[in-house]
């Protein structure tokens, strides 16, 4: 039987009174005809085949390649989010804030012991001059 047989009866003008009964009883008979074959079919496959068609997208069969395909948890783990990147970089820079602020408070202390020093010799003198 030809592809297009029975095809010049379902041509149609989309104008008038029954366009409507008409689209409906063509959609009918389609969906008739997809119910049979897929009964047909159905009672004849495989499960290897049910599970290769259900894969089936729009009679376009997707092809999966697995060559070079990680898990989706390596991936994740692999790859910092840029929360964690910028979470890393804060610590980083308060750790050498933290670091610079013990070192400046270190300096802050020899600079006051220095000034006190210089205060006590600065007295000793006065001291000194004023006996003399």
């Amino acid at each position: 039987m030809p592809t297009t047989h029975g095809l010049a009866q379902c041509e149609f003008s989309y104008r008038g009174d029954n366009y409507k009964k008409k689209v409906k009883e063509i959609s009918q008979a389609w969906n008739q005809a997809c119910r049979m074959k897929s009964l047909v079919v159905g009672s004849m496959t495989t499960p290897e085949y049910s599970e290769w068609r259900s894969k089936r997208i729009n009679d376009n069969i997707s092809e999966i390649n697995s060559e070079g395909v990680r898990q989706m948890e390596e991936y994740l783990q692999a790859i910092p989010s840029e929360l964690e990147i910028i979470k890393q970089d804060f610590e980083k820079k308060n750790l050498e804030l933290k670091k610079k602020l013990e070192r400046l408070e270190e300096e802050k202390m020899h600079l006051r012991l220095d000034a006190d020093v210089q205060k006590l010799e600065a007295k000793k003198l006065r001291k000194g001059k004023n006996k003399a």
